[in-house]
């Protein structure tokens, strides 16, 4: 045989049909229709991440920013694995990446740095400016409709609070990182007008 063919004689592993009837299996293999408040939870934190791939992605992304995002992306990871394992009826189990704070305690760091590099404003600002700002500003909102998804799956079933507040903050972080990029690539704000 030759190369072709025993390439051609494999199948591929990028598609399984496993999902073709509209279910898909959970870490533990549960299998879980693919419109539950689980899979809307952790399929957002994954819509989450790649838009946080274009803002890095993104050439006029400050280093400090594009650093950040790379741990924040991995953290969301953590958070998806997390989302993707069916919660015991027994006990309250815990997203081990996060019990000790320490995330959130950075994600607050670094909203104080970037606030404190940013010029203050008193007024409603709008998602624009440039085009890394409203990369920002459309990963915020993705990250709050995630907010919305998590805490649909909380009212069902546990999901760790400390989950719910680095998303919470995530949110924050990503409002301060878009007026960072206005203000380094020196592009004003768009505010609100009455």
């Amino acid at each position: 045989m030759t190369e072709g063919m025993i390439a051609d004689n494999m199948k591929s592993q990028l598609y399984t049909g496993t999902g073709d009837q509209g279910l898909t299996s959970l870490v533990g293999g549960e299998r879980v229709k693919k419109n539950s408040l689980r899979l809307d939870a952790y399929g957002t934190i994954d819509e989450l991440s790649s838009s946080l791939g274009m803002v890095a992605a993104d050439n006029e992304c400050t280093a400090e920013v594009k650093g950040q995002i790379g741990e924040v992306q991995n953290e969301l990871f953590n958070i998806g694995a997390y989302l993707a394992t069916a919660a015991s009826n027994e006990t309250e189990h815990p997203c081990r990446s996060l019990a000790d704070g320490s995330k959130i305690k950075e994600l607050e760091e670094w909203i104080d740095s970037l606030d404190e590099q940013t010029p203050k404003i008193r007024a409603f600002v709008l998602p624009g400016g440039s085009k890394t700002a409203a990369e920002c500003h459309m990963a915020r909102t993705i990250c709050r409709r995630a907010e919305r998804a998590i805490l649909a799956l909380a009212d069902e079933e546990y999901v760790d609070p400390t989950l719910i507040r680095y998303i919470n903050r995530l949110s924050d972080y990503l409002f301060i990182a878009a007026r960072f990029q206005n203000f380094m690539q020196g592009i004003e704000e768009v505010t609100w007008k009455k």
